[in-house]
């Protein structure tokens, strides 16, 4: 395993970072099964483990503090927040209200007294930057939170909240999570630029493309990933988007077998490659699942391929940019680009 520092905040972590969204219903993950992920995936050196509120409702939170019951000193424990939990309009967003309590919710339900990474799911635009940002470094200062990111942000919302913070004398972001494989590179002219310039640590999820870059998506082979079952529109091959990527996939495919990797190697060590990426999420299902993904982890891919990879998929660009999820509000509603 290999090991790079988070940001600036001098914290070391693992390339490869254990997502648990899979664990409990999602993923029909049992108690059992996620404590033996979480123990392989310790034992093979990784240190960082990544889930949110909303994984199952709650239930992935409950399952990962069950798994490092013991052993919480060892692990970069990192949460989110912000999207719905339940129907109530208040439990979800940026608020100072609603995070002083999910937090509070997510620390009852991990097990734990504080964690080291506390990220906002997703921009807010009801709640102004700094309301967010003094909760935050509030909740720090508490001791709560050691450190605080955002996930998925457009690029200038990375740049307002960056001025933000320095504005109002606040606690900032030091990390991002935004999502980046082979498939989806487009925040490669955009995010990856802003947070190289703010020295952010950069967490991508999503490196395998929903399950594309698997080595389980093949011409003529039927799709059987979990994803295409809860998604099924992103694996309909009758649209354009999807042959474009089924085209992608049938190229790195071969250059993978001419360059002696798994498709999981190809995808993870493309992810790790860029300079501005910290690590990888991945999130298993399954302990197979896990180990076909460790295998990833010394993955160094050499210019030739990456170069390769470039011919494939030119660099910036989204095969399917309709997925993305940092659009701007007044590109998805024509009533805020309108007087």
């Amino acid at each position: 395993m290999q090991y790079r520092t988070l940001g600036r905040t001098g914290v070391q972590v693992s390339t490869l970072v254990l997502g648990a969204m899979n664990f409990g219903a999602i993923g029909r993950t049992t108690q059992d099964e996620a404590t033996a992920i979480v123990d392989a995936a310790l034992e093979a050196g990784i240190n960082v483990i990544d889930t949110a509120d909303m994984y199952g409702d709650g239930e992935s939170e409950e399952m990962v503090g069950k798994a490092l019951a013991g052993r919480r000193d060892d692990i970069v424990l990192a949460t989110k927040a912000t999207m719905p939990m339940g129907e109530e309009r208040n439990h979800r967003g940026a608020s100072r209200r609603w995070l002083v309590t999910e937090l509070d919710n997510s620390l009852r339900r991990l097990g734990v007294d504080h964690v080291d990474l506390y990220q906002i799911h997703r921009w807010d635009p009801s709640v102004s930057d700094e309301e967010t940002l003094s909760a935050l470094t509030d909740l720090q200062r508490s001791g709560k939170i050691r450190y605080f990111g955002s996930s998925t942000f457009p690029a200038y919302r990375v740049v307002q909240a960056q001025w933000a913070a320095r504005e109002h004398h606040l606690g900032r972001y030091v990390t991002e999570q935004p999502s980046y494989s082979i498939l989806q590179r487009g925040i490669e002219s955009h995010v990856l630029p802003v947070t190289e310039e703010y020295g952010l640590g950069v967490l991508a999820w999503s490196p395998l493309a929903s399950g594309w870059l698997s080595g389980a998506v093949r011409e003529g082979r039927a799709i059987t990933t979990s994803r295409s079952k809860i998604l099924p529109e992103r694996f309909d091959l009758t649209l354009p988007s999807n042959r474009a990527r089924l085209d992608a996939v049938e190229q790195l495919a071969r250059l993978a077998d001419e360059s002696g990797l798994t498709m999981i190697q190809l995808a993870l060590g493309f992810v790790t490659a860029h300079p501005a990426v910290t690590s990888a999420i991945i999130g298993p299902r399954t302990t197979e699942h896990l180990h076909s993904q460790l295998a990833a982890a010394d993955t160094v891919l050499s210019a030739d391929v990456l170069d390769a990879i470039d011919a494939i998929v030119a660099p910036g660009t989204d095969l399917a940019a309709h997925e993305k999820f940092d659009t701007p509000p007044s590109l998805l509603d024509p009533a805020l680009r309108r007087r």
